[in-house]
């Protein structure tokens, strides 16, 4: 059986194909080998499509044919042999019947499967030279001896085919789906198939009959929890294979408890059984740290083995662990928190604090899902405020800050200790700011570090305060607020690491990103001893060097750490949001549709009605306006503003995406005039690398900034020096050349572009119409590879010879807006904004608002 549907693009497999043909042309023949449903099958296929002149026998090993001599071949192999003729040259006799002109091949599917005269035949073939061969084989599977003779004697060569790379998995689900996937979606579907080809049609088929996979907006993703159809449980119930009762114990065990130590699993079942399992590919041993743990040998077997089991017996299984497991002492820390869940799951739970220690644990291992599961259950044992405390803080971040409040206000009364105290102040008071609460946010943390005794106690009071100053947009008082917890004395990891994440964070929003690089390094270096402690350090840290690279001209580099924020497990945390950052990269490169790629993976994903969700949408919009999309980008913005309004920092990408939607429309005034509100925004909260972008921008469209002077001038880092000189440069050609290959050389393209068109605009002002042509040639080139974006700057770039109303015009109606509704924006009368647009298509040699439209975006 074909291991890959004929409806399958073949992608991932062109040097082995390259080989496989190569072989066989020369001769020698190959055997693929590879595990169950990698696709040899299909390779091979593939390899004898289009190779001419050789007559070709197709053979295919099975259980049933293997009890028949010669049974892969019977249907070949006619009229019996002639008196005294020897089996195998009657065999071969029969075979040569099928040769072409430049002879025969034979490719024989699951030769591990061949009965032995068959096998020997196939030796027989490789070995006289008389057919050219092409075999398929599973690793790890018993073969005839003749089968391992053909690549072990090197009458064949061998390749072992592994399984597709998550790339390659994404080529193969785009080109089957006949659309682009959600990389989420993506990475999702390589984990559990592992690049198994065969799995991997099955989980789309059972995926699209589920409605778990869906398209939408014209991406496919996968919604909901894995569905298991009945042909994919078949498939991989088949791969298992038969188990004794001490093997299926085995199996189970790893299941629910993967990893496991083998030690630990030895103490419970059969040391035998172990080894036999493992024999079978069914567990594998895998190196984690310092440890050898047992796995599951692929993540569908467990899908498999858990729904096999019935509620009791799962249960059970999950006792057995826990209390195995407890019985080492649990000496590690994860130890606790699988012992606290396996307790969980069997209904056997007899200690809430355990399960409120795990729920912390959970929430610093940055899976808010689970924390919340294991917080809930412990409140509902017995429980005190520290649950609630811990049930508060990851509300919040799964966007949930109402519901935290609720839950904490109603367990203000059980505060009675000062621990109990201080972590309900600390807990609401985060949660209230978080929710937009600032007054009262401030309130609760102001007198929480009046009254607790314990500096450190304070000390986290103190750095709360700082996070809602944060949010505020007051970064000076916050600076403030973490001067005083570093003055607390013993301080805490939590209040020690959660102060260093944001006092980075600090530093790169008020321009400051080579001091926020220098004090984030060194947190990230010592990760593994804070991380547990630390929920919220991660993510601020990643945050915080994402917004020191884009304020210091970095693009490639806030690429990467956003790529790495987002592949964090708690990826729907509504703390990150790191697609928006991906998005800025990409749109500094000029790649609006990559900008708009990003934004949407992390919109759908991130929690409804959150600020970071705003964010996401703000950089949706402002890809969406440079790519012309007026409608959407305006509907993108509205839902963006909405979103961001609670926070200073998120509001400000609302408002500079409102300055490009402007720009999008043709009201370069109205653009200016949204750029100039948000610089204010960004001054007045402290913003101030923000800021800088702001006066860029201004000088994007043509108006004098405050570049270089003020607070622009404090902000540090190679950026803030190439925009000033690039305000400098003005009128000046050679100067704006000299600018447009810095931005070049860091990756900013379509800055480089809109450089060079003013370059090519001085030379033109200047009457050296030489000059500017070639400029105007290097502009485009520019241009072009900021495919499908437009501003002002590349519009008179298009449309040279326009003034600046009939550009304005020209683009106002190429955006689809009706004379009247132009000449109602603008306050000009229909009759002369329809004389301007005529005067332009008669300087650009147009008749109608949609080749001007193709004009504009032609570059």
């Amino acid at each position: 059986m074909s291991e890959q549907g004929s409806g399958w693009p073949f992608v991932g497999r062109g040097g082995s194909l390259r080989a496989v043909r190569d072989a066989l042309r020369s001769g020698t023949g190959m055997m693929i080998a590879g595990s169950a449903g990698v696709g040899k099958s299909r390779l091979a296929a593939q390899a004898l499509h289009g190779l001419r002149g050789y007559g070709v026998v197709r053979a295919q090993g099975t259980e049933t044919a293997s009890m028949i001599p010669f049974g892969a071949f019977a249907h070949v192999l006619t009229g019996p042999p002639r008196g005294g003729e020897n089996l195998l040259r009657w065999a071969a006799r029969h075979l040569r019947d099928q040769a072409g002109r430049d002879g025969l091949l034979v490719s024989v599917d699951d030769a591990h499967r061949l009965d032995p005269a068959s096998a020997a035949l196939v030796h027989y073939l490789a070995g006289s030279g008389e057919a050219r061969l092409l075999v398929t084989v599973r690793s790890g599977e018993p073969q005839p001896d003749p089968v391992t003779a053909l690549w072990k004697d090197e009458l064949l060569e061998r390749i072992e085919l592994p399984p597709l790379t998550p790339a390659e998995v994404g080529q193969v689900l785009a080109g089957a789906l006949g659309g682009e996937l959600a990389p989420a979606t993506v990475r999702r579907l390589a984990r559990v198939s592992e690049g198994n080809v065969l799995y991997l049609r099955e989980l789309v088929h059972a995926g699209r009959t589920s409605r778990c996979l869906t398209e939408q907006d014209g991406e496919w993703r996968w919604q909901g929890e894995l569905s298991m159809t009945p042909r994919l449980r078949e498939l991989v119930g088949d791969r298992i294979g038969h188990l004794d009762q001490d093997e299926r114990e085995v199996l189970e065990l790893v299941a629910f408890g993967e990893p496991l130590g083998l030690d630990l699993l030895a103490g419970l079942t059969s040391s035998g059984a172990v080894e036999r399992v493992e024999a079978r590919g069914l567990i594998v041993t895998v190196d984690e740290g310092r440890r050898e743990q047992l796995r599951l040998g692929h993540p569908l077997y467990g899908e498999v083995v858990r729904g096999d089991c019935g509620t009791l017996r799962a249960r059970r299984r999950l006792r057995t662990l826990a209390e195995a497991l407890e019985a080492t002492g649990l000496r590690r820390r994860e130890d606790e928190l699988r012992a606290a869940v396996w307790r969980l799951d069997s209904g056997s739970v007899t200690d809430s604090g355990m399960l409120t220690s795990a729920a912390r644990l959970a929430w610093g291992r940055q899976d808010p899902r689970l924390a919340e599961r294991l917080a809930k259950a412990a409140i509902e044992a017995g429980a005190g405020v520290a649950a609630v405390a811990v049930l508060g803080e990851v509300l919040m971040v799964l966007g949930e800050a109402g519901s935290a409040v609720t839950a904490l206000r109603r367990a203000a009364r059980d505060a009675v200790t000062e621990s109990e105290r201080a972590q309900h102040a600390h807990s609401l008071g985060v949660s209230l700011a978080w929710a937009g609460a600032d007054a009262e946010a401030c309130h609760v943390l102001d007198v929480a570090a009046a009254t607790l005794t314990d500096p450190r106690w304070r000390q986290e009071a103190h750095v709360y305060r700082a996070v809602a100053d944060c949010f505020a947009g007051r970064l000076s008082a916050a600076s403030r607020a973490l001067d005083l917890s570093r003055s607390c004395r013993p301080g805490t990891v939590r209040g020690r690491v959660h102060g260093v994440a944001l006092e980075a964070w600090i530093h790169a929003y008020a321009g400051r990103g080579e001091q926020a690089l220098v004090v984030a390094g060194p947190a990230l270096e010592t990760l593994d001893e804070w991380r547990d402690e630390a929920p919220h350090a991660l993510p601020t840290l990643l945050d915080a060097l994402c917004a020191a690279q884009t304020f210091t001209g970095r693009p490639a580099e806030v690429d990467r750490v956003a790529s790495g924020g987002m592949e964090l497990p708690a990826v729907e945390l509504s703390m990150t949001g790191f697609g928006a950052y991906r998005a800025m990269a990409a749109r500094l490169r000029g790649d609006a549709a990559e900008a708009l790629r990003h934004c949407r993976e992390d919109i759908g994903r991130l929690p409804a009605r959150e600020p970071y969700l705003g964010r996401c949408l703000a950089e949706q919009a402002h890809a969406l306006a440079l790519l012309g999309r007026l409608d959407e980008a305006e509907h993108s913005l509205a839902e963006a503003q909405r979103l961001t309004a609670r926070w200073a920092f998120t509001r400000q990408h609302a408002l500079h995406a409102a300055v490009w939607v402007a720009a999008a429309g043709g009201d370069v005034a109205e653009a200016v005039r949204r750029c100039q509100m948000a610089a204010e925004h960004a001054e007045r909260h402290e913003l101030y690398g923000h800021l800088l972008y702001a006066h860029h921008d201004l000088l994007r469209l043509g108006t004098p900034s405050g570049l270089g002077s003020g607070r622009c001038g404090a902000v540090e880092g190679a950026l803030a020096v190439l925009f000033a000189r690039h305000a400098r440069a003005q009128g000046d050609p050679d100067a704006l050349r000299a600018v447009a290959g810095e931005f070049e050389r860091r990756g900013m393209l379509l800055y480089a572009a809109e450089a060079t068109a003013q370059e090519a605009a001085a030379y033109r002002e200047s009457g050296r119409g030489t000059l500017a042509r070639g400029a105007q040639t290097r502009a485009c080139a520019l241009a072009r590879r900021c495919t499908g974006v437009s501003t002002p700057a590349l519009v008179r770039l298009a449309t040279p010879e326009l003034t600046p109303r009939q550009r304005e015009i020209v683009q106002l109606a190429a955006s689809g807006l009706t004379n009247r509704q132009i000449a109602d924006r603008l306050t000009l009368s229909t009759r002369t904004a329809a004389n301007h647009l005529q005067a332009a298509y008669d300087k650009l040699g147009v008749n109608d608002r949609t080749e001007a439209g193709r004009l504009l975006t032609a570059l």
